[in-house]
């Protein structure tokens, strides 16, 4: 029986969590980034980040625990937020640590900066 309910709660957890995330493809993310007051975060590093970024974002970086926990704390938990890594993993290990402390819905870019580079160049070229 106590099996079957932290079982229950496991999948309830997990459900609940799958309802404040949401990965997006380059366009949908593009389209839902145009308002100024969004909450876009790039957790690369700064160095990453000086190499080039997502125009309007903020560098919080993911491996800089301290400062990527306390940096959250000034975000207003119920707005979207937006963020993007390299690649997706880290952004992805951080949308998970922004549910958990409390922010209501959380969207990711699919493929991550190499991804928005590659359709921002393909976009150029035509």
């Amino acid at each position: 029986m106590n099996r079957l309910f932290i079982l229950l709660l496991i999948i309830s957890s997990c459900v609940s969590n799958q309802e404040k995330f949401q990965l997006l493809e380059y366009q949908e993310y593009k389209k839902n980034i145009q308002n100024k007051n969004t909450q876009l975060i790039d957790v690369r590093t700064p160095q990453e980040y000086e190499l080039g970024h997502i125009s309007g974002s903020v560098n919080i970086d993911f491996r800089n625990q301290d400062v990527f926990n306390n940096s959250f704390n000034e975000f207003d938990k119920s707005k979207p937020i937006f963020l993007y890594c390299r690649s997706g993993n880290r952004s992805k290990k951080s949308a998970d640590i922004l549910i958990e402390m409390g922010f209501s819905k959380v969207f990711d870019l699919k493929g991550g900066f190499i991804e928005w580079n590659s359709n921002e160049l393909r976009k150029a070229n035509f």
